[in-house]
This record gives C-alpha cells, sequence and structure tokens, in this order.
C-alpha cells in the first residue's frame, strides 16, 4: 500500500478510536451522574419493619439490636449506624402519620364516620399501627407517644368539627377511646365477634358514636 494510504488509513483508525474513546468517557460520566441505587432506604425499611416486629413481641427492654439485626438480616453494626442507639430506633418505629383528611375538607355532618373509615384502613392495609399499639400498651414511652400522636394529629380535626374549639382536646381523647379500644379488641385481644364485624358494620356502629363525640352538645 502507498505511503500516503497507509498514513490516511492510519488517521482514520486514530480518529475512530479517539471517538470510541470519547463515548465511553461520555457513558462513564452519564452513569456518574445517574442517582445511585436507594440501597440505604431498603435498609432502613427492614431494620423499622423488624423493630416493630421484634419490640411488639418483646417489649422495650427485652427487645436487643442483636435481635432486630438478626430479623432484618442485616449486621447490628447497620442499625447502630442508621440509628444511633436502641433508643433512637424506638423513637423512629414511634414516628408515625396518621395520614387524616384535611380538616377543612371534612364534612361535619358526617367526619364520625368518616374518621373510622379511614383508621380501619389504617389499621387493616398497614401493620405498622398495629405493631405501634402493641408497643404502646405494654411500654410507657410507647403509650407516651400514641399519646402525642394522637393528640396532635386528631385535635385539629376535632377542633374544626365540635361547636367549641375549646373542648376539642376532650373530644379528641374521646375519639380516640373509641378508635383505639374497637382497635385492641380487633386486632390485639382478637374478640372473635369484633374480628367477624365487616367494614360496613363498623363504621354503621361506630361512625355515629364518634360523630356524637365530636359534634353533640356538651353533656
Amino acid at each position: 500500500m502507498p505511503v500516503k494510504e497507509q498514513l490516511a488509513s492510519l488517521s482514520a483508525a486514530a480518529s475512530a478510536d479517539a471517538s470510541t474513546a470519547a463515548s465511553a468517557d461520555a457513558s462513564a460520566a452519564a452513569s456518574a451522574d445517574a442517582p445511585a441505587p436507594r440501597r440505604s432506604d431498603a435498609t432502613r425499611t427492614a431494620i423499622l419493619t423488624a423493630a416493630r416486629e421484634r419490640f411488639a413481641a418483646d417489649g422495650y427492654e427485652r427487645a436487643t439490636i442483636r435481635a432486630i439485626a438478626k430479623d432484618a438480616r442485616i449486621d447490628p453494626s447497620m442499625v447502630m449506624r442508621y440509628y444511633g442507639s436502641k433508643e433512637g430506633l424506638f423513637a423512629a418505629v414511634l414516628n408515625v402519620d396518621l395520614r387524616l383528611p384535611d380538616p377543612s375538607g371534612l364534612d361535619p355532618n358526617d367526619v364520625g364516620r368518616t374518621l373510622v373509615s379511614h383508621f380501619l384502613h389504617l389499621w387493616e392495609e398497614n401493620e405498622v399501627l398495629t405493631a405501634i399499639l402493641r408497643v404502646g400498651v405494654t411500654n410507657e414511652a410507647g403509650a407516651e407517644r400514641m399519646q402525642r400522636i394522637f393528640k396532635d394529629q386528631l385535635a385539629p380535626v376535632a377542633q374544626r368539627a365540635c361547636p367549641d374549639p375549646e373542648q376539642a382536646p376532650a373530644r379528641a381523647a374521646l375519639c380516640a377511646s373509641q378508635l383505639l379500644g374497637f382497635a385492641l379488641a380487633r386486632y390485639i385481644l382478637r374478640f372473635e365477634p369484633a374480628v367477624a364485624l365487616h367494614r360496613e358494620e363498623i363504621v354503621a356502629w361506630l361512625g355515629p358514636t364518634v360523630q356524637r363525640y365530636l359534634t353533640a352538645p356538651h353533656p
């Protein structure tokens, strides 16, 4: 092959190599910019799930980081890495959002049925609240946390619905007693008649009671 043609061939090959390298560099840069898989989220979820079950079964004092880590199939050091201590993990377990409807959008004449239906969904579609209830009836810190959750999140609904806003804390407490009492009977103690009730029956029975707690005149 003439020298001129050889030089042209080498130049073309070099250009192709440069183009390939640039493409590879761009691909690497894009990979670096892309978000990494959120393995930490999965780890946190596994830890919290195991902790809820362990705290509910053993109580706060007997539950151990080692047992929780074993249930989550991770090293105990990972639990400490994410939550710092058993106290920190317990606080995270008890951090629950009831996801109550916006009080401003509730029908005051149907707020009782709405709340009962909402809580039934929480109890039956997500075991977190049931686990927290188990912890709450066996541990003082758990009970205090449950009190704060219902006080802070249910009180605004009661304040919106009740005829006298000053009565909202007492009315919210009465609603909580009804909702938590039924949940204890149905999901924790598993009283057979309570377990056998269908959702529609529960709403029909409890809705008017919760409605009365929220909207009836002060006795």
